[in-house]
C-alpha cells in the first residue's frame, strides 16, 4: 500500500475535505502492514473502495420560522460502508455540519460499528442548521422538513440513524413521528428515542457510560484504580454528561467541563446536583458554561481557554472533532497523566495522537472509546424487533460484555513488542479485518 500516492489520489478528488482526508490517513497508517499481508485485498481494491462513501445523499431543507421567514438548510445523509449490517450512525444538526464532516464521521464510524461486535454498517447524517436560540415549534417545523426527504433513504433493514450534537431526544421524537406519518407504520428506524416509544434504558447516558468503562480497563493493564484519581472532561453536553457521572459513580473527581465560551475549573468536584445542572445548561440552549460559575461557589470560569491546562490525572474530549491539539498535548504530557481518551469523535488533532503515541501515554481513539452510544443503539434496534424492553440493568451488563469485547481487540491487535498497547492501531486494525474480510466475501460490489 502507498499511503501518500492514495492520499494523494484522494486530494485531488476531494479538495478542501480536510477532517475527512485527515480520519482517512490515520486508518491507513495503522492498517498498513496488516494489509499487505494479504495480497488478496490488493487485488480486490479494498482500501480504494473502502474509504469512498456507497452513497451521499444531499437535499435542501425549507422551513417556515415564528415569524413567517422562510429558512433554507443543506441536509445530508452519507451512507458510508454496509458490508456488515444496515446503515447506523447519528444525525448533526449544528453550523459547522459540511460534506467533510459527514464524511470523516461516517467513515469513523464504519469501523466504530464493526468493533461493537454487532451488525451494523456505517453512517452520518445531518445538516447545518442550529437549535440555538429556536423554538420548539421552529424545531419540530425544520425536523418534519428534514425528514420529508430523509424517509425515503431509511429504514429498519436499510440505514437506522440515531442523535448526535443538537439531536436530542426532543428532536428525534418529532423526526420519528414525521417518519411514521409518511411511511404509515411503527417501525425502529430511529434509536434514541423515549422510552414511552421504543427507546432504550441508559440510552442518553450510554456514550459516557461506555467511555468510562473502557478507561477504567486500560488503567487496569497498568494496574491503576479510578478511585481517588481526578478527571478532566471538555463539553457539558449529553456526552460530557454521562462520562461525569459514570467517572463519580467509580470514584473518580471531575475538575473541569468546558464550552464554546470557555471552561469550569472546579476544584471542590462535579458531582451530585452539579452533575444535574449540566442538563440544565444544555437544555437552555445558549451554548455556553459560565453560569455554572457564577451558581456554585469555589469554582472558577476560564473565557477562552480549554480545559487542557490544568492538571488532572485522567483527560477525556467530550466535544467535538480535533478539539486537542498538539501544543495541548504537550502540556497535558507535562503533567504526567495516567489516561489520555477521546470521547468525541477525532477529539485530538493527528499531531496530538502522535505525540501522545510516541510518549507511550496511555491513550485511546474514539472509535473505541466512545463506541458505548451506537452499541446501545444497536440494543435498542434488537428490543425494537423482539418487540421487548430489557431492564437498565441488562442494557449496562451488554454494554459491560461490548465495551470489555472491545478492548480485547485493541489489545490483540495493539500490543507492541515492548508492551505499549497502541490503541490507534489496535482499533484501527480490528474494526478495518472484519469489514475487509465481509466485504471480500460478498464480491466488488
Amino acid at each position: 500500500m502507498e499511503i501518500e500516492k492514495i492520499m494523494q489520489d484522494l486530494e485531488k478528488k476531494h479538495p478542501g475535505e480536510s477532517e475527512y482526508l485527515q480520519a482517512v490517513k490515520e486508518v491507513l497508517i495503522s492498517v498498513k502492514d496488516v494489509y499487505n499481508e494479504h495480497p488478496e485485498f490488493e487485488k480486490a481494491k479494498i482500501i480504494e473502495r473502502i474509504v469512498e462513501p456507497e452513497r451521499i445523499i444531499m437535499f435542501r431543507v425549507p422551513w417556515v420560522d415564528d415569524q413567517g421567514e422562510v429558512h433554507v438548510n443543506i441536509g445530508y445523509r452519507v451512507q458510508f460502508n454496509g458490508a456488515i449490517g444496515p446503515y447506523k450512525g447519528g444525525l448533526r444538526f449544528h453550523p459547522s455540519v459540511n460534506l467533510s464532516i459527514m464524511k470523516f464521521l461516517g467513515f469513523e464510524q464504519t469501523f466504530k460499528n464493526a468493533l461493537t461486535t454487532l451488525p451494523m454498517g456505517g453512517a452520518k447524517g445531518g445538516s447545518d442548521f442550529s437549535i440555538r436560540g429556536r423554538s420548539d415549534a421552529e424545531v419540530m417545523r425544520f425536523c418534519q422538513s428534514f425528514m420529508c426527504e430523509l424517509y425515503k433513504h431509511i429504514g429498519p433493514s436499510t440505514d437506522v440513524p440515531a442523535g448526535d450534537i443538537g439531536v436530542g431526544g426532543r428532536e428525534i421524537g418529532y423526526l420519528f413521528g414525521q417518519y411514521k406519518k409518511l411511511v404509515g407504520r411503527w417501525e425502529g428506524v430511529l434509536t434514541g428515542k423515549g422510552l414511552e416509544y421504543g427507546g432504550s434504558r441508559i440510552r442518553p447516558e450510554a456514550t459516557g457510560f461506555g467511555a468510562l468503562y473502557f478507561v477504567n480497563q486500560m488503567l487496569q493493564t497498568r494496574n491503576i484504580d479510578i478511585k481517588g484519581k481526578t478527571v478532566a472532561i471538555s463539553g457539558f453536553g449529553n456526552v460530557a454528561w454521562g462520562a461525569a457521572l459514570k467517572a463519580t459513580e467509580l470514584g473518580g473527581k471531575v475538575i473541569t467541563i468546558s464550552g464554546p465560551d470557555g471552561y469550569i475549573y472546579d476544584p471542590n468536584g462535579i458531582s451530585g446536583e452539579k452533575i444535574a445542572y449540566m442538563l440544565e445548561l444544555r437544555a437552555s440552549g445558549n451554548d455556553v458554561c459560565k453560569p455554572y460559575a457564577d451558581k456554585f461557589a469555589g469554582s472558577e470560569f476560564h473565557e477562552g481557554k480549554k480545559p487542557w491546562e490544568q492538571k488532572a490525572d485522567i483527560y477525556l474530549t467530550c466535544a467535538t472533532q480535533n478539539e486537542l491539539n498538539g501544543e495541548d498535548a504537550d502540556r497535558i504530557l507535562a503533567n504526567k497523566p495516567l489516561c489520555v481518551a477521546e470521547v468525541s469523535n477525532m477529539g485530538c488533532t493527528a499531531e496530538a495522537v502522535d505525540k501522545f503515541v510516541a510518549a507511550g501515554q496511555l491513550f485511546a481513539p474514539g472509535k473505541a472509546v466512545n463506541a458505548g452510544g451506537v452499541a446501545t443503539s444497536g440494543l435498542e434496534m434488537t428490543q425494537n424487533a423482539i418487540r421487548l424492553s430489557w431492564s437498565e440493568a441488562e442494557v449496562d451488563e451488554k454494554l459491560h460484555y461490548i465495551m470489555h469485547s472491545i478492548h480485547e481487540q485493541c489489545v490483540k491487535y495493539g500490543t507492541q513488542p515492548d508492551g505499549y498497547i497502541n490503541y490507534v492501531k489496535g482499533a484501527n486494525v480490528a474494526g478495518f479485518m472484519k469489514v475487509a474480510h465481509a466485504m471480500m466475501a460478498q464480491g466488488v460490489v
